[in-house]
Protein backbone atom coordinates (compact mmCIF):
# COMPACT_ATOMS: atom_id res chain seq x y z
CA UNK A 1 0.00 0.00 0.00
CA UNK A 2 3.20 2.43 0.14
CA UNK A 3 4.08 2.26 -3.10
CA UNK A 4 0.49 2.26 -4.31
CA UNK A 5 -0.10 5.28 -2.65
CA UNK A 6 3.24 7.19 -3.13
CA UNK A 7 2.29 6.61 -6.87
CA UNK A 8 -1.26 7.49 -6.67
CA UNK A 9 -3.30 8.70 -8.84
CA UNK A 10 -0.79 7.59 -11.61
CA UNK A 11 -2.36 4.41 -13.52
CA UNK A 12 -0.22 2.02 -12.74
CA UNK A 13 -0.62 -1.46 -11.53
CA UNK A 14 1.20 -3.52 -8.62
CA UNK A 15 1.83 -7.45 -9.37
CA UNK A 16 3.67 -9.88 -6.61
CA UNK A 17 5.86 -11.82 -9.00
CA UNK A 18 8.76 -14.27 -8.35
CA UNK A 19 8.69 -17.31 -5.94
CA UNK A 20 7.14 -16.27 -3.06
CA UNK A 21 4.04 -15.69 -5.41
CA UNK A 22 3.95 -19.20 -6.11
CA UNK A 23 2.21 -20.82 -2.92
CA UNK A 24 4.23 -23.90 -2.15
CA UNK A 25 7.39 -23.00 -3.90
CA UNK A 26 10.24 -22.61 -1.60
CA UNK A 27 11.99 -19.32 -2.59
CA UNK A 28 14.28 -16.90 -0.48
CA UNK A 29 12.80 -14.41 1.77
CA UNK A 30 12.47 -12.34 -0.17
CA UNK A 31 9.67 -10.47 -2.50
CA UNK A 32 9.55 -9.58 -6.30
CA UNK A 33 7.45 -6.65 -6.87
CA UNK A 34 6.72 -5.21 -10.45
CA UNK A 35 4.98 -1.79 -10.71
CA UNK A 36 3.33 -1.82 -14.47
CA UNK A 37 2.72 1.96 -16.03
CA UNK A 38 0.79 2.29 -18.99
CA UNK A 39 1.75 4.25 -21.58
CA UNK A 40 0.53 7.48 -21.26
CA UNK A 41 2.35 7.25 -17.46
CA UNK A 42 5.85 8.96 -17.58
CA UNK A 43 8.03 7.15 -16.19
CA UNK A 44 10.04 10.48 -15.07
CA UNK A 45 7.07 11.14 -12.90
CA UNK A 46 7.15 7.42 -11.55
CA UNK A 47 10.80 7.92 -10.58
CA UNK A 48 10.32 10.92 -8.94
CA UNK A 49 7.78 9.90 -6.87
CA UNK A 50 9.78 6.67 -5.59
CA UNK A 51 12.54 8.95 -4.83
CA UNK A 52 10.30 10.33 -2.29
CA UNK A 53 9.56 7.09 -0.04
CA UNK A 54 13.56 6.45 -0.34
CA UNK A 55 14.17 4.80 -3.28
CA UNK A 56 16.79 5.02 -6.15
CA UNK A 57 17.04 4.34 -9.71
CA UNK A 58 19.72 1.72 -10.80
CA UNK A 59 18.83 1.37 -13.92
CA UNK A 60 17.66 -1.97 -16.13
CA UNK A 61 20.96 -4.16 -14.82
CA UNK A 62 21.04 -5.54 -18.81
CA UNK A 63 16.98 -6.70 -18.97
CA UNK A 64 15.39 -4.05 -21.25
CA UNK A 65 11.48 -3.28 -19.84
CA UNK A 66 12.00 -3.93 -16.69
CA UNK A 67 13.95 -1.02 -14.40
CA UNK A 68 14.76 -1.55 -11.29
CA UNK A 69 14.95 0.28 -7.89
CA UNK A 70 16.26 -0.12 -4.61
CA UNK A 71 16.49 1.48 -1.01
CA UNK A 72 18.09 4.32 0.10
CA UNK A 73 17.96 2.77 4.16
CA UNK A 74 20.34 5.06 5.62
CA UNK A 75 18.52 8.49 4.76
CA UNK A 76 14.93 7.38 4.08
CA UNK A 77 14.17 4.51 7.03
CA UNK A 78 10.53 3.48 6.85
CA UNK A 79 9.10 1.00 9.09
CA UNK A 80 7.06 -0.89 6.29
CA UNK A 81 9.04 -0.74 3.40
CA UNK A 82 12.12 -1.42 5.00
CA UNK A 83 10.90 -4.70 7.37
CA UNK A 84 10.40 -6.09 4.58
CA UNK A 85 13.31 -7.51 2.02
CA UNK A 86 12.00 -6.81 -1.30
CA UNK A 87 12.78 -6.66 -5.21
CA UNK A 88 11.46 -3.28 -6.89
CA UNK A 89 11.10 -3.43 -10.47
CA UNK A 90 9.26 -0.76 -12.32
CA UNK A 91 8.03 -1.98 -16.35
CA UNK A 92 5.69 -0.48 -19.32
CA UNK A 93 2.33 -3.03 -18.78
CA UNK A 94 3.64 -4.16 -22.48
CA UNK A 95 7.12 -5.03 -21.61
CA UNK A 96 8.24 -8.50 -22.36
CA UNK A 97 9.76 -9.01 -19.40
CA UNK A 98 7.02 -8.13 -17.47
CA UNK A 99 4.63 -10.43 -19.47
CA UNK A 100 7.46 -13.42 -19.18
CA UNK A 101 7.02 -12.76 -15.10
CA UNK A 102 3.31 -13.03 -14.85
CA UNK A 103 2.99 -15.90 -17.39
CA UNK A 104 6.11 -17.62 -15.41
CA UNK A 105 4.25 -16.60 -12.22
CA UNK A 106 1.05 -18.23 -13.64
CA UNK A 107 2.36 -21.26 -14.95
CA UNK A 108 3.67 -22.26 -11.73
CA UNK A 109 0.39 -21.69 -9.96
CA UNK A 110 -0.95 -23.90 -12.05
CA UNK A 111 1.19 -26.73 -12.82
CA UNK A 112 2.60 -28.69 -9.73
CA UNK A 113 5.60 -30.77 -11.86
CA UNK A 114 7.05 -27.72 -13.13
CA UNK A 115 6.89 -26.31 -10.17
CA UNK A 116 8.31 -28.99 -8.27
CA UNK A 117 11.04 -28.93 -10.60
CA UNK A 118 12.05 -25.48 -10.89
CA UNK A 119 12.13 -25.91 -6.85
CA UNK A 120 14.97 -28.71 -7.30
CA UNK A 121 16.59 -26.49 -10.04
CA UNK A 122 16.40 -23.90 -7.35
CA UNK A 123 17.54 -26.19 -4.40
CA UNK A 124 20.35 -27.40 -6.72
CA UNK A 125 21.67 -24.32 -7.45
CA UNK A 126 22.02 -22.91 -4.02
CA UNK A 127 23.64 -26.14 -2.88
CA UNK A 128 25.98 -25.17 -5.75
CA UNK A 129 26.69 -21.30 -4.34
CA UNK A 130 27.22 -21.98 -1.35
CA UNK A 131 25.71 -18.97 0.35
CA UNK A 132 27.60 -17.33 -1.80
CA UNK A 133 24.45 -14.77 -3.24
CA UNK A 134 26.61 -13.50 -6.22
CA UNK A 135 26.97 -16.88 -7.26
CA UNK A 136 23.76 -17.74 -7.02
CA UNK A 137 21.93 -15.14 -9.12
CA UNK A 138 25.24 -15.63 -11.83
CA UNK A 139 23.80 -19.52 -11.91
CA UNK A 140 20.18 -19.08 -11.86
CA UNK A 141 20.57 -16.12 -14.12
CA UNK A 142 22.07 -18.63 -16.84
CA UNK A 143 20.37 -22.16 -15.58
CA UNK A 144 16.91 -21.41 -14.50
CA UNK A 145 16.34 -18.51 -17.29
CA UNK A 146 16.75 -21.37 -19.92
CA UNK A 147 14.14 -23.51 -18.06
CA UNK A 148 11.89 -20.42 -17.57
CA UNK A 149 12.19 -20.08 -21.35
CA UNK A 150 10.86 -23.63 -22.57
CA UNK A 151 8.23 -23.74 -19.89
CA UNK A 152 7.00 -20.72 -21.40
CA UNK A 153 7.98 -21.83 -25.01
CA UNK A 154 6.00 -24.91 -24.22
CA UNK A 155 2.88 -22.72 -23.12
CA UNK A 156 3.02 -20.75 -26.38
CA UNK A 157 2.90 -24.02 -29.04
CA UNK A 158 -0.19 -25.38 -26.40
Amino acid sequence: MVIMSALAPLDIYIEHVGSTAVRGLAGKPIIDIDVAFHGEVNFDEINKRLIKIGYHHVGDQGIKGREVFKRDIKENQHPILDSISHHLYVCPSHSEELKRHLNFRDHLRENASSRMEYERLKLALADEAKQDKKKYAQLKESMAKEFIESLLSIEDTE
